[in-house]
Parts: structure tokens; sequence; C-alpha cells
């Protein structure tokens, strides 16, 4: 009897997903647990496997569709199983199957694989062929780790870390400026809801053949560079946002001695538990703590009334080659300095490996930005809707600052919050901030 394939419920907050692209064609052979297709959802992509062993019968969602958790996308079944949809009538009847092509091997194309099933390797995905394709690897030297031996995304990426054979950089090592360590560096504030990218983890030879794709006005000389489905998600989010509520941004500075002295005497010790401590961690427990101080910051409107989260859900913009994401801490009142330093680090090193669940980066109720890492000092960020607000962190600066009316050095940073004036007014947003400031310069 066919087996009904349907779009799965991704995360416990998360109702519908996109099929993002059907992995094999109707009439396609798949084993039980071989992906199927590629759904995303909540801004994360996942390969969805096969219910059953046989043939794929009958595609009923197109590529590109959003469905709710539940839906019947096809059917999988042997040949000539007849389908029948809810009302007992039959909807498609197969009698013949057809199969992808087997890649040959040859000296001359040994690293080159086609999507599809190899007489070697098995199946072979789409995600994991490009990879293969785009980094010059021979996929018979990585083992796989999925069903029946199935080289995975995931094998292919950690086979390019291990192997150095990438030019794709560490993201914990591209987000931190010396001195100061910072996981996430972000210069504009990707959304979670609307994310349409498929695209893996970009090396960046990428970005050094896109000016191949700008097409030049033979008039003027001027090119245009054609839009990614990521620029207009952004430029759509931005637009939303600005439309959706009055920002307004309030600025403080803070010194941040106290801080750096605490990270500078723990770090070592960290580090030998296999903790990265950074300041990201500080920023994120200053703000949980003053959003539990402040709790109609932790807020979102509502035509109902403002509705304040009892959560504090904390997101870091995070930046990755092909965009931006954005990682959820839940319930980050509720860490320790080093449990934070662990959960961001692990965020951050699944975020750079695509391994993100749809769950990891919903339900966020604030939002951080480090626009800081890049040297800027101010900046106003664009608030990631439907919050009540978003703190930008600056570069830390060793400044001269007056002390007790006494000239000292220190290293200071600027602190801004955007705000949604219908939720909040001033003077609370200040108070907000101004709790942020207090908590990181008398660090404990």
């Amino acid at each position: 009897m066919p087996e009904k394939v349907i779009m799965p419920q991704l995360g416990e907050s998360v109702v519908e997903g996109t099929l993002i692209k059907w992995l094999v064609k109707e009439g396609d052979h798949v084993e039980e647990f071989e992906s199927l297709m590629e759904v995303e959802s909540a801004k994360v992509n996942t390969e969805i496997p096969s219910p059953a062993t046989g043939i794929l019968l009958k595609i009923l969602i197109e590529e590109g569709t959003t469905v709710k958790a539940g839906t019947i996308l096809g059917w999988v079944g042997e040949p000539g199983e007849k389908i029948q949809a809810e009302n007992g009538e039959v909807v498609e009847e197969v009698t013949s199957e057809t199969t992808q092509p087997i890649q040959t091997k040859s000296d001359e194309t040994s690293s080159i694989h086609d999507v599809g099933r190899d007489q070697d390797l098995g199946f072979i995905s789409p995600v994991v062929a490009r990879l293969a394709r785009e980094n010059n690897i021979d996929l018979s030297m990585i083992k796989g780790t999925g069903n029946n031996s199935r080289i995975t995304k995931k094998d292919v990426l950690q086979f390019i870390e291990k192997s150095g054979n990438s030019e794709v950089e560490s993201e914990m090592a591209a987000w931190e400026t010396p001195g100061e360590g910072d996981l996430f560096r972000p210069t504009e504030l990707q959304f979670p809801d609307r994310f349409k990218s498929t695209q893996p983890v970009s090396p960046k030879k990428e970005e050094k053949a896109a000016p191949v794709k700008m097409q030049t006005l033979s008039s003027s000389g001027d090119q245009i560079i054609p839009l990614t489905k990521m620029r207009k998600a952004i430029a759509d989010h931005m637009v939303m946002s600005k439309h959706t509520s009055p920002h307004v941004t309030t600025v403080m500075e803070a010194d941040m001695k106290l801080v750096s002295d605490h990270l500078k005497n723990n770090k070592e010790l960290f580090s030998r538990q296999g903790i990265r401590l950074t300041y990201s961690a500080y920023f994120v427990s200053a703000t949980a703590q003053a959003l539990r101080a402040n709790p109609s910051v932790n807020s979102t409107w509502t035509d109902n009334g403002i509705l304040v989260k009892n959560a504090i859900n904390i997101g870091l913009a995070t930046s990755l080659e092909e965009g931006l994401i954005v990682p959820v801490i839940k319930n980050a009142d509720g860490y320790s300095i080093s449990g934070l330093a662990n959960v961001i680090g692990d965020l951050v090193n699944r975020a750079r490996s695509h391994q993100l669940k749809p769950d990891d980066v919903t339900d966020g109720t604030f939002s951080i930005t480090n626009h800081g890492t890049a040297g800027s000092l101010f900046a106003t960020p664009v608030i990631n809707q439907p919050q009540a607000g978003i703190l930008g962190v600056g570069a830390i600066k060793k400044r001269v600052v007056v002390i007790n009316d006494a000239i000292a050095i220190r290293p200071m940073v600027y602190l801004s919050f955007t705000f949604d004036h219908r939720i909040l007014d001033g003077s609370t947003a200040d108070n907000f901030l101004a709790k942020i400031v207090s908590v990181l310069e008398n660090w404990q």
C-alpha cells in the first residue's frame, strides 16, 4: 500500500514549511530514510527522508510552496500501486519506473559526482554534489554517516574543515576582533520567518565569481547586480519593520574594565573546560537582567494590547558567508556566564555548519546585533518584528575618561537601543539601557 509523504512539524512552535526542492523525480526509486526533498522552515533547511522503500509515485506539492505541517506532499509505493484520495477515489496509477543516471568514474572526472545514485557511493543529494563540485572533492574519500552509509551535507562540511581544502573560515574567528572575541557580526538584522535561501556555507570563491553575473549597461558602463532571494528578503523585512514600528534610538556608553578583567582572568580556565568565553556572553547576560528588571521591553504590540512575554529569549544576529541568521538563546536569564558562553558557542558552530533546527531560530523576544566588530561605534539597528526593541553593540575602544575628577584610560563601548515608540517611552527605554550599563560596569 502506498505511503504518504507528509510535511513534518520541524519544531515545537513551527507549524508550516516551504518545499524548496524535490531531490528525486516522479518514478524514481528511493530507499527508506533516503532524502526525498529539502524543506525550509524558520530559516533552517532540512532534508526530509522517504517514509518507505519504493518509487515516488506522485508529487502533489510543487517546489516553492508553503504548506502547514501534516499536509500530504506526495506518495511512495511500488510500481503499479494505486493511490487513493481521502474519499476513496483513485488519484494515480504508476506502471513504469524511471531511474536517474549512474555516475561512471574515470581518471579525468574522479572528483566529480552527479546528483542521483552512484554505483559505489549510493545516493548523492544535490547539496552534497554541489559542495563536492565547488570544493573539488572526491566523494570516495569521505565516509558517509547517513542511512546505509549515505554521504550527508554534514559529512562534506566536516571533511572540508578537517582537510583545509576550502577557503571557508571559522565563523568564530571571522567574528572575533583582536581583544574582543565577539561571536556575532551582523551589519543588518535578518529576520527568521521569511528567509528563503537554500545555499550552503559558501566558499569565498563564490563571492569572487559574483561580478560575472553583473549586467553591464552598454551606454554608460554601469552595472546591475541581480537580486538574490536573500537580498530581496532583507529589503522586504527592513521596509516592513520601518513601516510597522515608529523607531526611536537612545545611546549610552559603558565602562568595560571590570568585564574585561573578568574575561582575561577566566578565559583560559573556561578554555580548559571546552568553553570559549567572549564578550558576547556578558552582553547577553546584562541584557537578560535588564529585561527581567524592565518587563515591558520584553513584549510585542497587538491590537488587543501590549503582550508582555514571560520567557526571556534573546536572539543574536549572526553573520554567515551567505547571509544572516538569528539563533535564539531560550530562557537566557537562567544561565551563568559559563552557561551562556557554552550555548553561544554551540549555536554559532551549528549555524556555521547549517545544523540549526527550526526551534533554534524561533520564539525570540529580544535581539542583539554587534556592529562593532567592523569598527563601528554607533548604529541605529532595525527592530526584529514583532519585538519591542533591539540592542546595538559598538566597538570596544580604549578612551580617555574622567573618573572621580581624575583622568583614566578605560575600555569603553557605546550601546544603542532602538525601540518601538508605540510600546515604550523614552524614560522606560533609558531605564532599560541604564540597567545594562550598570550590570556591565559593576560586574561581579
